[in-house]
């Protein structure tokens, strides 16, 4: 048997731990957050659920829907209103009928890596804040299984862990693989912080490339109102990227969301004003956002909700995928060493589906070389 690691319990990770819970293998996450699923996060406050982070599901193809009704279509909601855009000009628009399943669960998003992860037998630390690692060759595996001396065999290398050593100084491991799934400027830091002697140049590589990944920056402001809307869509998305406001949504349009007669906008704002804002209090925030859609939606009752919250995303959206000089071979040079790299940023599109197949293809790797 073979222990792997795995730092983060959003939808890559937990997407790993799901491909490899047919194995006989020993799957631990650490998760700096009290909760799983990473940006794919739900708040509860005053009756309400609602998802701050992503959204919802949507699905680029048949085995997104397939899978997310395998882990159980109790409490499962297809968002039935249309998501319509607007411009630089703030004109709203139909939109193009390309949004005909938008999947979310009445408990919220972060059910899908609740769910996914109930179907395993992985140990998830929860607020484990991963510091630093360390890579030991020749180290012992936990139950043999691999080279004469009870160590574990990976290709081109065997015998090697890693250790993760946490912000309280504790130390997790020795894994025989380990998956690294934060945002790449958090993965980034931690390759900084790895200690691998004889890696013979694969470490600086390999974080020279993760570094150069950008990610777009955004705040989140959920506002409420004692009233619904009387509109068409649920959602409205900018496709000039020239407004303020990227995107705007009604929790209420969710069943078992918002309680009956209230609204609960979701308005996550641009990257450019996120950045200039980000660090602004709650209040001013909320007071810009909440005159923003209101001018948008054109109902001036929205400058006035009756509370707020919000949520910064400072790693929210990847520009590229994981690319550049000498990357692939680096990647390729750390799996050999049992050190794999997985989401979103991997794949280079900002997706729930995306951070989950990624994650999931990464799970397969580990299994095959182990």
């Amino acid at each position: 048997m073979a222990h792997l690691g795995i730092v983060g319990a959003g939808l890559a990770g937990a997407g790993a731990a799901y491909a490899l819970r047919s194995t006989d293998h020993d799957v631990t996450i650490l998760e700096k957050s009290r909760g799983v699923g990473g940006r794919a996060a739900t708040r509860r406050r005053d009756g309400c659920r609602y998802d701050h982070g992503a959204n919802y599901v949507k699905l680029p193809d048949e085995r997104t829907g397939d899978l997310i009704r395998d882990l159980g279509e109790d409490g499962l909601v297809d968002i039935e209103e249309p998501v319509w855009t607007f411009g630089a000009d703030g004109e709203i628009t139909p939109g193009d009928g390309d949004d005909e399943h938008k999947y979310i669960w009445e408990t919220g998003i972060t059910q899908f890596a609740k769910r996914l992860l109930a179907e395993t037998d992985t140990e998830v630390r929860k607020t484990t804040r991963a510091e630093s690692i360390v890579r030991d060759g020749g180290a012992a595996g936990r139950d043999g299984g691999g080279g004469s001396d009870g160590t574990v065999e990976t290709d081109g290398d065997a015998g090697s862990t890693w250790t993760v050593t946490d912000t309280d100084g504790d130390d997790h491991g020795p894994f025989d693989a380990l998956l690294l799934t934060p945002p790449a400027p958090q993965t980034a830091d931690l390759l900084a912080a790895t200690e691998w002697s004889d890696d013979g140049g694969t470490l600086a590589d390999l974080h020279a490339a993760v570094a150069a990944t950008e990610f777009r920056t955004v705040r989140t402001l959920v506002l409420h109102y004692p009233f619904e809307l009387d509109v068409p869509w649920y959602g409205l998305v900018d496709v000039d990227k020239a407004h303020d406001v990227g995107w705007l949504s009604r929790e209420e349009c969710k069943r078992g969301h918002v309680p009956d007669g209230e609204g609960l906008l979701i308005v996550q704002m641009s990257p450019e004003w996120s950045s200039e804002h980000y660090d602004d209090p709650l209040e001013e925030a909320a007071d810009a956002a909440a005159a923003l859609a209101a001018d948008l939606v054109g109902d001036d009752r929205l400058t006035e909700p009756d509370w707020v919250d919000d949520q910064g995303w400072r790693y929210a959206l990847p520009n590229e995928e994981l690319d550049g000089d000498g990357a692939a071979e680096a990647v390729a040079a750390a799996e050999d060493a049992g050190l794999f790299l997985a989401g979103d940023w991997v794949a280079g599109r900002g997706r729930v589906a995306e951070a989950l197949w990624n994650g999931v293809g990464a799970g397969e790797s580990i299994a095959e070389r182990l």
